[in-house]
């Protein structure tokens, strides 16, 4: 056995400790970060669906204090009209916080704050670190506001809208020494992390190709598509933010936004920061990426309100001849083929050409992913221990460029060559600038 191997059992059982509090010396935190105090105290940006459950998610851990909150629109019911589906906002929001507060104590605390601009969040000094949970349009400003401030971060994935935002929070992240977790939270899951490790081990020998199947985009409105004055209580200037304010429509407001460019990148941007950040970390590509990317049989919706795909297919190719297909025409999730049988996951379901592997006796081997268990819990450890978190920003953002990529190729109609290490299409200026164009609408530059 190698002198590096890792024990398994050692490794589980350690994780596991670290579910407790870590108190540390100043020493350790660097840049002249305070220690948090008993509770990491949080303040949460964005409290629609998402937010409200990683929300919740926060409220159990008994290190865990919700401080802050911060939405521009106080309530809302999503999708629904009003009343008829569960309440989201900052308002409900609150209600959860003090009821939490309350139940931990026995007594009323402390009443959490609440505002619709982020800045009067973050700028509080008694917060050690922010939740994102934003539409995406919003992750990249917000996030750098919170670094640059002291704060850590927990972002929803995808890391960032754009790919030069990804790059800007990925390298603030490591000037700042600051902790940064990724909402890709399939990266504690036990089953996605089995995958990774069998594949990682070579138990599939050399790996040929890997299908990533992801949902399709919406291929007709999802909402009314009526022009109409935004619902009252909503700062919807605020809102559309650094994108472009286009006219307001349920049909890409809550929920629906990534349909249309402005705000998110369509289904594809929502959904490959999960699987194919599982393929990436599985053939130890987190920090790499292909080296030939092409859009192929992308289809467009008929209606004008949306302007990303509803079926699509990026193909890629990796160093040492590894193919991918990230594409609505394979089965959902991650499936690694190799010159020793095929391995697929994807939420709650795991099968593999030979069974053997999949037995929980089976030493998958040296490589091991990680904690399993919270992914909130797993970004408070860290924030105490100044460890990096199980899903880090320049991971998220190389999991995610394939993406990024495919929407260039199929702009330009052309396949790309890639420079991961520079980050750069190679010999194509046109394609580079335009992957790299960032634009922001005043005064959110």
């Amino acid at each position: 056995m190698s002198a590096r191997r890792i024990d398994r059992r050692g490794f589980l059982k350690t994780a596991a400790t670290l579910a407790a509090p870590i108190i540390i010396p100043a020493s350790a935190l660097g840049l002249g970060r305070k220690i948090p105090s008993e509770r990491i105290t949080i303040g949460v940006i964005g409290l629609g669906g998402r937010g409200t459950q990683v929300l919740k998610d926060l409220l159990k851990l008994p290190d865990a204090q919700v401080i802050a909150l911060c939405d521009v629109h106080p309530e809302h019911h999503r999708e629904f009209e009003n009343g008829k589906g569960p309440r989201l906002g900052s308002t409900p929001a609150r209600e959860l916080v003090d009821k939490a507060e309350q139940a931990r104590s026995g007594q009323p605390g402390k009443p959490c704050f609440v505002t619709g601009d982020h800045r009067e969040l973050i700028d509080r000094p008694d917060l050690d670190a922010v939740l994102v949970a934003t539409p995406d349009h919003w992750h990249a400003a917000i996030t750098l506001d919170a670094l640059r401030s002291g704060k850590d971060v927990y972002c929803e994935k995808p890391v960032t809208h754009l790919f030069a935002e990804g790059q800007a929070v990925y390298r603030e992240v490591a000037a700042r020494k600051a902790v940064f977790q990724t909402g890709s939270q399939q990266r504690s899951d036990a089953l996605f992390q089995q995958a990774a490790e069998i594949v990682r081990n070579g138990h599939l020998g050399k790996i040929r190709s890997i299908e990533v199947g992801l949902p399709p985009g919406y291929d007709k409105p999802m909402g009314s598509t009526e022009v109409k004055t935004p619902p009252a209580g909503l700062d919807y200037d605020r809102w559309c933010g650094p994108s472009p304010k286009l006219p307001y429509m349920n049909a890409r407001h809550h929920r629906w936004w990534r349909g249309q460019r402005a705000y998110g990148g369509g289904v594809l941007m929502d959904w490959i920061g999960h699987h194919n950040d599982i393929a990436h970390w599985a053939i130890g590509e987190e920090l790499g990426g292909p080296t030939r990317v092409e859009s192929v049989g992308w289809t467009t919706p008929d209606v004008d309100i949306y302007d990303t795909p509803v079926d699509y297919e990026i193909a890629c190719e990796y160093a040492g001849g590894i193919t991918s297909r990230i594409s609505t025409k394979v089965t959902e999730g991650t499936k690694w083929i190799g010159e020793n049988g095929w391995l697929w996951v994807t939420r709650g379901k795991i099968k593999c050409s030979n069974a053997a592997l999949l037995d929980k006796s089976f030493d998958r081997g040296e490589w091991v992913a990680g904690p399993t268990g919270s992914h909130v819990a797993n970004f408070l450890n860290c924030v105490r221990s100044r460890a990096a978190c199980i899903a880090p920003a320049e991971q998220a953002h190389r999991s995610i460029t394939p993406g990024h990529l495919g929407y260039v190729s199929f702009s330009l109609k052309r396949p790309l060559r890639w420079d991961a290490k520079s980050e750069s299409v190679i010999d194509d200026s046109d394609a580079d600038q335009l992957l790299k164009k960032s634009e922001s609408r005043a005064p959110w530059a």
